[in-house]
Formats: structure tokens, sequence, C-alpha cells
């Protein structure tokens, strides 16, 4: 767990061990964590850095990288919507129904779920497709780009693909009837199949590199600078895209209503991501409080922790506020 506020630590802890049904270390602060979806705004921030820089444009069609998209279903899809999730992916699919398949060719070419711009479907394949995106307008590999740029980030603990000898000390998830005991290979089945490294997970990182993802996008609201151009950081943070349930920025979810994972304290401008295997931060604008918080929630079950992570949000704004 790791609290900032005004861009400084005002706690960092770590508990417990990396698993309990087996030889297991202590976790520290600087264990990694298989971070899951939060993998997807890591994706984002280096998308808009690109569009700063003029080497893609967030707003035109995509048929030139993805001849795929010929069609005229696909010819709205833009580097904006598939951030925003109202591209018309579909949100995702059951590993079995892959494992005989290219996943990637699946994400490029599976009949959209939606037209394109008209509703908002949380995706998993259309965080695929910008992963092959991203590596066909730079002409190398995903992992090489991606380690690359957050390296001159200050984030290089986060990677794909742990090395075998670092595996023990990442927390295990789960242990399931298809791969056994998960233990620092990636949760995600559609990230396994593409051999750990994909747009919408497969990420591993600490909580101070996470919270580093944070302040990328918080501290240009407060007159801080970070790697990424202030007005692109400002505008992912600003709503792109909602429906009832739904508000999205660029990358980041948007807090909708206090059901949030986030909490009832978090102001209503509150941005964050979750991460399936128990992972999260939230971001509050108007207190300027960063909240991390990295857990391997899945190794016991599938359990909902919202409860538990809205509760450490709400404790992070009651100290800050109380300061």
């Amino acid at each position: 767990m790791r609290i900032e506020h005004r861009g400084t630590v005002r706690f960092e802890r770590a508990y417990g061990r990396t698993r309990d049904d087996g030889p297991s270390r202590d976790v520290g602060v600087d264990t990694r964590f298989d971070l899951a979806s939060i993998t997807k705004v890591f994706i984002a921030s280096i998308v808009l850095d690109d569009a700063a820089r003029s080497v893609v444009a967030l707003d035109e069609p995509l048929r030139e990288l993805v001849p795929e998209w010929d069609g005229a279903d696909r010819a709205r899809i833009t580097l904006r919507k598939i951030l925003a999730h109202d591209a018309g992916f579909k949100s995702g699919a059951d590993y079995r129904t892959l494992l005989a398949r290219d996943v990637e060719t699946f994400a490029l070419t599976e009949p959209l779920a939606a037209p394109s711009g008209e509703r908002v479907i949380y995706s998993d394949l259309g965080f695929i497709a910008l992963g092959v995106i991203l590596a066909r307008r730079h002409r190398r590999g995903l992992a090489t780009l991606v380690a690359e740029r957050l390296r001159g980030w200050g984030a290089a603990r986060t990677g794909y693909v742990p090395d075998a000898a670092e595996r023990d000390a990442i927390p295990a998830t789960e242990s399931d009837a298809w791969r056994g005991s998960v233990q620092g290979t990636v949760h995600d089945e559609k990230a396994h199949l593409l051999g750990g490294i994909a747009g919408h997970a497969g990420l591993f990182g600490t909580a101070r590199d996470v919270a580093l993802l944070g302040e990328w996008f918080l501290g240009p609201l407060h007159g801080r600078p970070t790697p990424l151009a202030p007005a692109f950081a400002r505008d992912a943070v600003l709503e792109a895209a909602h429906d009832p349930i739904l508000r999205r920025g660029l990358g980041w979810a948007l807090k909708t209503s206090d059901e949030n994972s986030c909490g009832p304290l978090m102001s209503a401008q509150t941005f964050g991501h979750t991460g399936f295997t128990g992972t999260c931060v939230w971001a509050d604008p108007v207190r300027d409080l960063n909240v991390v918080f990295l857990t391997n929630a899945v190794h016991h079950g599938r359990t909902d922790i919202r409860a538990l992570r809205a509760a450490v949000c709400d404790a992070a704004v009651r100290a800050i506020d109380a300061a």
C-alpha cells in the first residue's frame, strides 16, 4: 500500500507473504505484483505520449496501421475511442474458445458488439488491439517498447514476463485446473495465450511504480511536471465516454457513484483503475491524493474486494482531511 499527498509519500507499508499454500517470502514495499488491467493505463500513457509527439493521432482512422479494418464497420475506430472503451469491441472471450486461435487476430477481426462510438463496453479486446497497433507503429515488440518508455519515465520495475529467478518473490495469484499454481506468470488467460505480453494485461510492477502512474496524470493538474504533456494528461482524466453505469476518460475509469471501489469520500473528480488480481490505483484531484493498493486477492478464490478497496480509500481521505 502506498499513499501520496501533493506528490509526497505519506504512507507506505507492506503486509503478508507471497503465498500461504507452500514455501513463501515476506512481501515488501518493493515487491512486484501482477497488475492485471492496470496494464491498460500504462499502455494508454504511451499512446498519449505518442500523440503529444505527433507519432500518432488520437482522432484519425486506423486503417493504415490495421488493414484488417478496411470494412465500413471499423472505419470510425480511432485511438481515442479505444482508450475510452467506446470503439465497439466486445468485452472479451472465454479463453477456452481461444486455445486453438491466434488471439491478436481474434481481437482485430471479431465482429464488433456495437457501432463505434455508440456504447461504452469495457473491453480487453480493444486493448489487445491497441497493443498490436503500438507494436506496428513503432516496428518493435510491445515488451521492448514498454520497457524502454517506462524506464525513461522512472518506472523501471514495471515490465512483462518476470525472470524465472524472481518468480518466487512475486505474490501467487491462484491455482486452476488449466495451469496449476500461478506465481510469477500472468494470471489473465488471454495474456497468457499471448506469451504474457499484451495491451490489456501482463505487466508486473511495484506500488511505487503504480503511484508514479497516478502522479503522471495528477501532477499536471497541480502544476507539477511529469513525463506526459500537461494538456494530454489533463484531457485523459476528463469524461470521454459515458453510459448510465460507466464513465471513462482516456485509459482511466472515472468515479460514477459512491459504489465505486474508491469509496464514498473521494471527490466526484476521482479517476483510477482496478485489476482483477486485486490491484487498484485511485487519484483524487480535489485533494491531490493518490492511493495505491496492491493485493493478490484471487489467491483464495475470485472474491469481490470492492468494500476493502473503498475502506482503504476512505481511510486515506480521513487521514489527509484530518492532517
